[in-house]
């Protein structure tokens, strides 16, 4: 079977976050940037300014992405780039969002704990259940042995006084 694939960004949410609602349904909405380099000689890269686009999200994951995502936290997200029309002082113009299925914070970036639900449902069948870890071979760690001694001081020159 072949892996299956989406279209993914990287950036950070450059607005306050909104949530609203349109016949009941949640809809996350959200300005983002996206950091852009040019790759420089000897591998190392420049900063450019970054992009600004809207990135939307609907249903329960828009109402969860609201209580997570801040203004400022980098991300990756995962989804498809919608093109619509929008009316811009009487003027319609074609515009582009990015539609998020999933959304996270970017682990590359980001420090936090993770605190699992209910860990023991969430596991993948034969993965880290109790029969696997019973079966699974225990390592044995050896104790750390204590760092070696600072080396002795260099001698000091004789001192006659008189």
């Amino acid at each position: 079977m072949a892996i299956k694939t989406m279209q993914s960004i990287n950036g950070f949410i450059a607005s306050d976050p909104q949530l609203t609602f349109t016949n009941g349904k949640a809809r996350f909405y959200a300005r983002i940037g996206i950091r852009h380099y040019e790759p420089l000689e000897g591998g190392r890269f420049r900063d450019l300014e970054p992009t600004f686009h809207d990135l939307v999200q609907f249903g329960k994951s828009a109402e969860r992405s609201i209580e997570l995502l801040r203004r400022g936290d980098n991300f990756i997200a995962q989804g498809s780039v919608r093109t619509y029309t929008r009316d811009n002082d009487g003027v319609e113009e074609e515009a582009e969002q990015f539609v998020a299925k999933r959304i996270g914070h970017d682990l590359n970036l980001t420090n936090y704990t993770v605190q699992r639900k209910n860990a023991a449902a969430q596991q993948a069948p034969g993965h880290d259940t109790p029969a696997a870890r019973a079966a699974a071979p225990t390592i044995q760690r050896q104790p750390q042995l204590p760092p070696p001694a600072p080396p002795a001081p260099p001698p000091q020159p004789d001192t006659i006084t008189r």
